[in-house]
């Protein structure tokens, strides 16, 4: 998706029921590309059908992620565990556990080295991967840790957010954090954007707040966007940071321009209801697709440069918590909230 076709589709609003519906969202034309040929949906490069299912965890899967080019899948629960996945056979290769509460959600280093869980117990739990034994513990949030994020510039900085409405800033070769900042609503999603020099959280009180960290990291400048009439549930950095993906309990998906702070192009579904705070949602690795799940089990997949709907995956009946792609192209996942996680093709 180039910034001359999101320009292009500034300000679109659609309301679509399902791939067929005839109240699809009025569309411009699809930009031609500097080759001269148009960008075409291709039904071969988005996932159609149910591959399999997997009772991952007990109580509920609140938290799933694609290692960076791999087809490896974790997943985090509401059981105290940590799970490693082979996508290709379904079969459990690892177990990471040593620690208490439940996980909220996962962030993961650039180089696939370590891991950060955000967890119900007021701490952040960081394993090293390769030896699958817990790096450091973090603690000093005062209530649940509900977002974390991985510096994908200086992988061992890492953002978290909590119930407790502070924000705050890592550095893995301390135990304490470098920089917090108290905010004005309890955040539930958050992301390093813009080269690490941003960072981008979605709040209850439904606003994206942009806050700039300088070299020392500290905080010193923010700007908000009302993006949602209800409270943002998940943020999705694209293009480097230019975009951000926002979605919220008001069912609405905005693409938000970090340029000029405002919302470019939104989306919806009639069926789609986020079912949670803290559902997540994802984009395809060339950043065409944008993946929504629904609290009647389905999953949406929408074309970011169509405006539209282009397939809805029926499974399981249980609420989707997050949806992860493999930057490999293919499989799709998704979490629900019985625990179950569906590996889509």
């Amino acid at each position: 998706m180039s910034s001359g076709e999101m320009t292009d589709n500034c300000n679109m609003e659609g309301v679509q029921d399902d791939v067929n519906d005839s109240c699809s969202p009025p569309r411009k034309k699809i930009k031609i590309d500097s080759q001269g040929s148009a960008s075409q949906e291709n039904a071969s490069s988005f996932p159609t059908a149910l591959k399999y299912k997997i009772q991952a965890h007990e109580g509920g899967c609140n938290s799933i992620l694609f290692p960076y080019n791999s087809q490896n899948l974790i997943s985090g629960g509401k059981d105290n565990t940590v799970k490693i996945w082979n996508t290709s056979t379904g079969a459990l290769t690892s177990i990471l556990q040593g620690f208490q509460g439940s996980v909220y959600d996962l962030s993961i280093s650039s180089d696939n080295s370590f891991l950060v869980a955000a967890l119900t117990s007021r701490k952040l739990c960081v394993w090293d991967l390769h030896s699958g034994q817990i790096r450091r513990t973090l603690a000093g949030h005062n209530q649940k840790v509900c977002a974390v994020d991985v510096s994908k510039e200086l992988s061992r900085r890492i953002v978290s957010a909590g119930s407790d409405q502070v924000i705050k800033v890592w550095d893995l070769q301390q135990d304490y954090p470098i920089c917090s900042a108290f905010l004005s609503s309890p955040c539930n999603a958050i992301s390093f954007t813009m080269n690490d020099t941003t960072i981008c959280s979605g709040h209850a009180n439904g606003k994206v707040i942009f806050s700039k960290v300088d070299r020392i990291w500290l905080y010193h400048q923010s700007s908000e966007v009302e993006a949602h009439t209800q409270s943002v549930t998940s943020i999705c950095s694209l293009q480097n940071g230019k975009l951000i993906l926002s979605s919220g309990r008001d069912n609405w998906h905005n693409l938000i321009d970090t340029r000029t702070m405002q919302t470019c192009s939104k989306f919806r579904t009639r069926c789609n209801r986020v079912a949670s705070n803290w559902s997540r949602v994802c984009v395809s690795s060339d950043e065409n697709y944008a993946v929504v799940g629904s609290a009647d089990g389905s999953v949406y997949v929408w074309s970011m440069q169509m405006g539209r709907m282009v397939n809805a995956l029926k499974g399981p009946t249980a609420p989707v918590l997050a949806c992860s792609w493999s930057s490999m192209g293919r499989p799709l996942a998704s979490a629900h909230d019985d625990g179950a996680i569906c590996i889509w093709s």
